[in-house]
């Protein structure tokens, strides 16, 4: 097994297919099935399906994938830090559900430190990912919540990979939407409301459970609903459709700009939404770490005190 045949298992993962992968990694299609069919064959595993609509990966692929990620970026940071004879840049990024508190405390963080010097990212991705990040050591920390609806399951899931969660900010439940949604000027919101307006949520993935979600009252019954996987898609459904969405209703306008409200929502189940930032357990944060937390922090409670 060569770190070349784990870049081209990566690769592939990421695209669900054999042809893009061919073109991103700059090889031919029949080089890079080769490349991968002796990988398995040498594992003795079978590491995707293949089918006419790309691959995907197998129980056992997951369970390499998770192995080799985590081998190839410490790899990565090998080679940057002891070839080519160029001054090292300090890495720092940041995975994350759909905040956009956390994307504005990570633009005042990345304000304090020379760009030059200094390899940031942020990541928006879906839950498992922002996990599967903080555990390889893709970012150094991760932002996520907790209910009492997935509290047990998630827990369980961090501390099965040696992860923490430190808790940011509690807050209860909001219906997000677009300033002129014909709710938008009700003091609060109940499901019943709701019913006639596409019920807009992030995709997880095919594979994830239901308590990976983002939205809060994941199971709750809306007669409609739409997923999207990035902001931007999610705002525009709003406008275009009427959509909703159920969040904590920390809002930063300077991101997502002043046309969307957040109402409380109405339940009679515990709305609360326990926010915070994962690690693992034998890291302590480092300097842009550090400030990141407390940057998200003093944001987090200029919004409440709002």
């Amino acid at each position: 097994m060569t770190i070349q045949q784990i870049r081209y298992a990566i690769v592939i993962a990421q695209t669900g297919s054999m042809n893009k992968a061919a073109e991103k990694l700059y090889i031919t299609q029949p080089s890079l099935t080769g490349a991968v069919r002796e990988l398995e064959k040498e594992l003795g595993i079978t590491i995707f399906y293949r089918s006419g609509r790309g691959v995907s990966l197998t129980n056992d692929g997951q369970e390499f994938l998770m192995y080799a990620r985590q081998v190839y970026y410490q790899y990565e940071s090998l080679e940057e830090r002891y070839s080519g004879g160029h001054e090292l840049k300090k890495k720092f990024g940041v995975s994350t559900q759909h905040y956009s508190f956390a994307v504005k405390a990570f633009v005042e963080t990345v304000k304090n430190f020379d760009s030059k010097k200094y390899e940031f990212a942020i990541r928006e991705d879906k839950t498992k990912e922002v996990i599967e990040d903080v555990r390889t050591l893709r970012s150094e920390i991760g932002i996520i919540y907790l209910s009492n609806f997935n509290r047990s399951v998630i827990t369980k899931i961090l501390k099965s990979n040696e992860l923490k969660f430190k808790k940011l900010i509690a807050c209860n439940t909001y219906v997000y939407m677009w300033k002129d949604h014909p709710l938008a000027h009700k003091k609060s919101i109940s499901a019943d409301d709701l019913k006639d307006y596409p019920c807009l949520t992030f995709e997880q993935g095919v594979d994830s459970s239901f308590y990976f979600a983002e939205e809060i009252f994941s199971t709750a019954d809306f007669p409609r609903t739409i997923k999207a996987n990035d902001r931007a898609t999610m705002l525009n459904l709003m406008i275009g459709l009427n959509g909703f969405t159920l969040c904590s209703g920390i809002i930063c306008e300077e991101l997502n700009g002043g046309d969307y409200v957040a109402v409380p929502f109405e339940s009679e189940e515990d709305g609360v939404m326990e926010i915070g930032y994962i690690m693992r357990n034998d890291q302590i944060p480092s300097e842009i770490g550090k400030l990141y937390i407390e940057n998200i922090e003093a944001y987090l409670n200029k919004c409440i005190q709002l």
